[in-house]
């Protein structure tokens, strides 16, 4: 199946989702499903007979720019695509079950495939032009997917401020991305890859760099942009299952190892990723722990993972990219499966709140063994895949180039801090003492229990035979990173060592943080930061200011006085014209003056005192008369100078004017009053300053001298 055709079926799917919620109604989520996975067993079977070889289409987009719709499937996009894919087919069905009966299931599922749409289109360009349009078409269909309950105004206010911090971010990564096409000569991606070390040694590479991380950070939620989503946590379970663990926040991820091979490798790279993701690694897994929700709980302890997985990709080694793909692909089955489990609490009993829950193990029997399968793998406990994950970070930090001591430090604490919060979110709601709880609560149909149950399935299988990933999925995602062939192999077991000993202490500081949890969320209740001390605060604060600011820029700028305007527009030309000038221009040769007859300077001192009457004028109708003869003037001028078909011109157009201009004014009001002489001497540097500019040009222009010139030009093909 082509790739163009994967992108179509899925846009089609999303159009015709709503008429099939409408004719099928509860089985809708089943039948929509069919589209997902039929793309994943698609890009299974692709990936069971491939070798090797990328799959690459290119469909010319706008030929005459050199842009082109490129889409490329290598061993990377084939992990994220059987991510969206499988993922999504699990989430079409338990949207399904989870919004039954709701209202806006056809606008769910339609904004829900358009985003599955520019993920795919996301992941599988490989020109940044067709890439950033599937960026931005990923924050407008979360926009309304996180405001699915538009009657809700912290749903609205939280979709918006998730659409203004990844939008802000997909602007620098624009730019980014267009200094970045300008230094290469090229648009396309693997082109680019072969001019990398130019690119790196090029004045514009640090700017690039910080650019493109701006867009990646804030679409991934790092620090300090990392405050948008526990607040895009108003959205319905399935969105945030999909969305914020699985596919959106992995989109920066994604633009970070894709651009590996061409912005990685240099200290300015590793120095701000590494600070980055360790600061977010941290303050994620901080956050987190003391937070009482269950959907805010899983938030934070993904703002941390997401920290991880950029602090992998800062390091730059081998291992790192290993640790980093197998716990990105760790990270998605058992956070998806969780975000589920937490949106089938919340709908079967009617909280999220970890306080209020327990014993829900006999009531949920399979709802419950999914969440302690899925937590147990968050907390990298052996025999699942998250403890193969959780050793190979612990490998990669012992081997990261600098500050390795440290690096592993934050790693401890911040995993520690992430088993307690497995604990609280997977364990203690359904092994823990039984609360008090609604009589008729039961496990729900199996569109609600299928998909988280079997995703923490998967972490379990994949736990036990690692190389089922490691070598057809995990080893061709490395060598698109890495840029080079390289050979991975998974094992569960590596003996004791130092990795596994620091495992240990982590489970048991985990377990401790989880012991004294209680008494951290009493501290945290006290603990009131002032409102812009945060990040959250900051954002708001400037967003509350903004409609009194643009208020009075409008005030200002569109105040509908003419004069107001020409002056904004004459400035910013000037402004341009001086850049310009003082860039480009050389010395500029006067003309002589030598061949000017007497007639000539009396024709020109009439013009100026014309002009210097027009200026000082009492009346407008006196204003139109001398501007008249300077228009009549300059035609006598082109006569003088043997250009009798300007002079013709330059006459009907004067006298059209001043008719106009009499016509005009004879209807207008009398003049009351003139203008304060500050407002008059701004007026008149500023119109010195433009005909200073625009003889300046004029003087410059005439030093140019075309090869071949433009009369010759015309004399050849008139």
């Amino acid at each position: 199946m082509p790739l163009t055709t994967v992108l179509v079926l899925t846009f089609l799917t999303a159009t015709a989702a709503p008429l099939v919620v409408r004719l099928l109604r509860g089985a809708s989520g089943w039948v929509l499903a069919m589209m997902p996975f039929g793309m994943f067993i698609w890009a299974l079977l692709l990936l069971s007979g491939s070798d090797g070889t990328p799959l690459t289409e290119r469909l010319d987009w706008v030929p005459a720019l050199g842009l082109s719709l490129s889409l490329r499937l290598d061993g990377l996009s084939m992990l994220f695509v059987l991510l969206i894919t499988g993922i999504g087919t699990f989430i079409a069905i338990y949207g399904g079950g989870y919004l039954s009966g709701g209202r806006g299931v056809g606008r769910f599922y339609f904004f829900l495939f358009v985003f599955m749409a520019g993920m795919l289109g996301l992941v599988l360009s490989d020109n940044l032009v067709a890439l950033f349009v599937f960026w931005e078409l990923t924050s407008i269909s979360s926009y309304f997917l996180i405001a699915h309950d538009h009657e809700n105004a912290e749903a609205r206010r939280s979709a918006l401020q998730a659409l203004l911090v990844t939008g802000a971010g997909g602007l620098a990564l624009l730019a980014g991305f267009v200094l970045l096409g300008t230094v290469g000569g090229s648009y396309e991606i693997q082109e680019l890859n072969v001019r990398n070390t130019e690119i790196r040694a090029s004045a514009a590479y640090l700017p690039i760099l910080v650019l493109v991380l701006l867009g990646a950070f804030t679409k991934s939620a790092q620090a300090p942009f990392h405050f948008w989503l526990p607040g895009a946590m108003a959205a319905p379970a399935p969105v945030s299952a999909y969305l914020h663990s699985a596919t959106m926040v992995k989109a920066g991820i994604y633009l970070l190892a894709r651009l590996t091979p061409l912005l990685g490798g240099t200290e300015a790279w590793h120095y701000l990723l590494t600070l980055a993701g360790a600061a977010t690694l941290v303050a994620g897994a901080g956050l987190a722990f003391y937070q009482t929700d269950l959907k805010r709980l899983l938030a934070y302890s993904t703002v941390s993972a997401l920290g991880m997985l950029v602090l992998l990709l800062g390091i730059s080694t081998d291992v790192a990219a290993k640790a980093m793909l197998v716990f990105l692909l760790v990270h998605s089955l058992y956070k998806g499966a969780l975000f589920m489990v937490a949106g089938t609490v919340d709908h079967e009993v009617g909280t999220r709140d970890v306080r209020e829950l327990g014993g829900l193990l006999r009531v949920l029997p399979l709802t419950g063994t999914a969440a302690i399968l899925a937590a147990l793998s968050m907390t990298g406990f052996p025999p699942l895949l998250g403890f193969i994950g959780k050793e190979l970070i612990y490998e990669a930090k012992m081997q990261a180039p600098s500050a390795s001591l440290i690096l592993l430090l934050a790693g401890v604490i911040a995993n520690a801090a992430t088993i307690a919060v497995a604990l609280v979110v997977g364990i203690q709601p359904f092994l823990a003492e039984r609360k008090k709880r609604p009589v008729h609560v039961h496990d729900g149909g199996v569109a609600l229990w299928a998909g988280p149950l079997l995703m923490a399935a998967a972490g379990l299988l994949f736990g036990l035979f690692p190389d089922i990933v490691g070598t057809a999925l995990i080893e061709p995602a490395v060598r698109a990173v890495r840029a080079e062939q390289l050979e991975v192999e998974l094992k569960l077991w590596h003996g004791i060592n130092p990795v596994f000993l620091l495992s240990v202490v982590t489970v048991l500081l985990g377990i401790g943080f989880f012991a004294i949890r209680h008494r951290a969320r009493e501290l945290a209740a006290r603990w009131r930061w002032p409102d812009l001390a945060t990040p959250q605060g900051v954002f708001r604060s400037v967003v509350d200011r903004l409609p009194g600011v643009a208020e009075r820029l409008t005030r200002i700028f569109q105040n509908g006085n003419l004069r107001s305007y020409l002056l904004v527009v004459l400035v910013a030309v000037l402004a341009l014209l001086l850049q310009a000038i003082l860039r480009y221009a050389g010395p500029i040769a006067l003309p002589p003056f030598s061949g000017v007859a007497a007639h000539e300077y009396v024709l020109i001192g009439l013009m100026l005192a014309a002009t210097v009457g027009t200026l000082f004028a009492r009346t407008r109708l006196a204003a139109v008369a001398g501007l008249g003869v300077v228009g009549y003037g300059v035609a006598v001028l082109y006569v003088l100078y043997s250009a009798p078909d300007l002079a013709i011109t330059q006459i009907l157009v004067e006298t059209l004017t001043v008719v106009i201009f009499v016509l005009v004014v004879a209807r207008l009001p009398q003049l009351k009053k003139r203008s304060s002489l500050p407002v008059r001497l701004r007026d008149g540097v500023i119109a010195l300053a433009a005909g200073s500019a625009v003889t300046v040009l004029a003087l410059l222009a005439s030093t140019v001298q075309l090869r071949p010139t433009i009369s010759d030009y015309y004399a050849r093909n008139s």
